[in-house]
């Protein structure tokens, strides 16, 4: 079934997305920092994929789930946009993790954890 992969990713993009609005972890506590962080990690990644390609390390395997589209040799429209779902998870991620350390920490000291922590 042609694009479900693509689907997949969009998908479990929007249930990380909303996680991230309702504890406002990442995009919706700083949209500009994420998204600057998510583009360069995405252009990282990319530019990594790139060298892989050209070096004979990465190549694109036969599935019926991609579209078919490639934006270039061995890079199918579905990378970049899973991509920037790595990058935008981690960073959801990391966020929870610094957010649940320091309300442990707080709890352990004995203070009130602050609204930020919450």
């Amino acid at each position: 079934m042609p694009g479900l992969y693509l689907a997949a990713i969009v998908a479990s993009a929007i249930g990380v997305a909303l996680l991230d609005r309702r504890f406002r972890l990442a995009g919706w506590a700083s949209p500009g920092r994420t998204l600057a962080a998510t583009g360069i990690g995405t252009a990282f990644f990319l530019v990594w994929d790139a060298v892989g390609i050209a070096t004979g390390v990465f190549v694109k395997g036969g599935s019926a789930l991609l579209l078919g589209i490639d934006l270039a040799p061995h890079l199918p429209l579905e990378e970049p946009v899973f991509l920037a779902f790595l990058c935008y998870l981690a960073l959801v991620v990391w966020a929870a993790a610094r957010r649940l350390l320091a309300r442990r920490a707080a709890q352990a000291s004995g203070r009130r954890p602050r609204e930020s922590d919450a």
